[in-house]
């Protein structure tokens, strides 16, 4: 499944769709503006250029026009009022949508510098990659998405998929999604939210019906307990990593940091930082800050025989 490059005008979503109608009609009228001053301006540079005879006295001035002044008032006030009652209505077009029966319910919650991801009706929390069935047009089946932060104010933001929406203390905002396309479409955070706020990314992979149930069936399966990974699986449970960790089916309970039941089943690591391998999980285990600086995960400080067990249990997570 390809990843496309994010942009406002490769909509897939009726919410990103709506948005770029709206730019144009934006663009559509800044253009206009734009022709006529840029034209007048020329024409008076031809119009009114100063002729070789010139005997350096002063054209005619005009000092004062109601008719000028009347023109550069209500013609701009007008522009506005266009521009805020089109905006408004594309604006309540997407908030006034109601969540209907069928429709997938997700939670998201922004963290520093990564995005908690749950599914409260199906049992799923995982972090860092979105993932949603594809909405038929004989069958629409919207996503409704609450965002809240953990911490400082973000941003969610997927180009293709809907517009921009701060995430913020202490409130719940919403949107919603129905992506006619399967792919994949990655997002970011959209508000400057500390050192590593570029490296907050989000994404979003539209499946088909079957495949989305497939992905369902695999994240609600407990983690594995293979017995050969079991002094990694004791290593890990005796560690800090269960303070903020959680592995379903373990006695790793934390809630500051990601869910690892199914870690292996994400495409990358650090939020969209890096590739997410074998070796790139050793090396963030073994100090997260060498891989995405200012990370608030601090170094485990394992020997490299324990960074070897406890890197062989995570790599059964799937």
């Amino acid at each position: 499944m390809s990843t496309t490059t994010p942009s406002i005008f490769a909509p897939v979503s009726t919410p990103a769709f709506a948005i770029r109608e709206l730019a144009f009609v934006v663009l559509g009228i800044t253009a206009v503006i734009f022709i006529i001053v840029a034209g007048l301006a020329v024409y008076a540079l031809i119009r009114f250029r100063r002729p070789r005879t010139d005997d350096g006295r002063e054209p005619p001035q005009v000092y004062g026009s109601r008719q000028i002044e009347q023109a550069w008032t209500v013609v701009p006030l007008l522009i506005v009022v266009v521009l805020f009652l089109v905006t408004a209505r594309y604006i309540y077009a997407l908030e006034a949508r109601s969540q209907p029966a069928a429709a997938l319910e997700i939670a998201i919650v922004g963290h520093q510098w990564w995005w908690e991801i749950r599914y409260p009706k199906l049992g799923i929390v995982t972090a860092n990659e979105l993932h949603v069935p594809v909405s038929d047009p004989a069958n629409p089946t919207p996503t409704f998405i609450t965002l809240q932060s953990a911490d400082v104010i973000h941003s969610f933001w997927i180009p293709q998929l809907a517009g921009k929406m701060d995430v913020i203390p202490n409130k719940t905002n919403r949107v919603w999604v129905d992506p006619k396309r399967v792919g994949t479409y990655v997002g970011q955070c959209a508000e400057y939210c500390g050192l590593q706020h570029a490296g907050m990314l989000l994404t979003t992979t539209v499946h088909s019906t079957e495949d989305f149930a497939r992905w369902v069936a695999a994240q609600q399966t407990p983690a594995t307990n293979d017995a050969h990974v079991r002094e990694g699986r004791e290593l890990f449970s005796s560690l800090a990593c269960v303070n903020c960790h959680t592995v379903r089916g373990t006695t790793a309970n934390g809630v500051f940091g990601p869910d690892l039941t199914h870690v292996m089943s994400r495409s990358t690591i650090g939020a969209g930082v890096i590739a997410n391998t074998p070796d790139t999980l050793r090396a963030w285990v073994d100090d997260p800050s060498s891989l995405k600086p200012g990370a608030l995960m601090p170094a485990m400080k394992l020997s490299r025989n324990e960074l070897d067990k406890v890197t062989a249990y995570l790599l059964t997570l799937r």
